[in-house]
């Protein structure tokens, strides 16, 4: 396996953790959240998608595919447009909302596609380039998606329990 292989394979198991915790789910549970304070399914979807469009936009040098294929404007979050998701309140949460589970998984199957048509582009030697000079030690961008895949698949991984705990009720 080279790079690209090893980071695609990654990358695919979010995707396959997404689409397990938000298929065929009503909108109220998408929505649930397991106590006043915890995240919904839908937000945490629609969070780790926007965190893996904003790192891999800027490591491949391109626009957010948030603002390029007009997401933003089909999700109609009351946020501004650069919003992840990072650090909003328990309100903010709550106010991520969708019709359907379709448009999370339309919106984070293309950002998946973007991303391994980016991670197809690398070899060794541009894991070690620096992509963010603000840290000490600066990042990498080995280490820039090595951070966004294990942070994905924690949020994914919670998505998956949110709903196995609804499941249950």
């Amino acid at each position: 396996m080279n790079v690209a292989d090893i980071l695609t394979e990654g990358y695919s198991r979010i995707q396959e953790t997404v689409h397990e915790a938000v298929e065929g789910l009503a909108p109220d549970d998408l929505h649930a959240r397991l106590d006043a304070g915890a995240n919904s399914i839908a937000w945490l979807v629609w969070h780790l998608t926007r965190v893996q469009d904003d790192h891999i936009a800027d490591a491949a040098g391109t626009e957010q595919l948030w603002t390029a294929q007009g997401w933003a404007g089909r999700f109609d979050l009351p946020f501004a447009v650069d919003a992840t998701g990072y650090g909003q309140s328990s309100d903010e949460v709550a106010a991520v909302r969708v019709d359907s589970g379709d448009l999370l998984l339309d919106y984070y199957d293309a950002v998946h596609a973007h991303t391994l048509a980016f991670l197809g582009t690398l070899d060794g030697p541009a894991l070690d380039r620096v992509v963010d000079e603000a840290w000490n030690p600066p990042v990498t961008l080995g280490v820039r998606l090595i951070s966004v895949l294990s942070d994905d698949l924690q949020h994914a991984a919670q998505a998956a329990y949110v709903r196995g705990v609804l499941e249950r009720r």
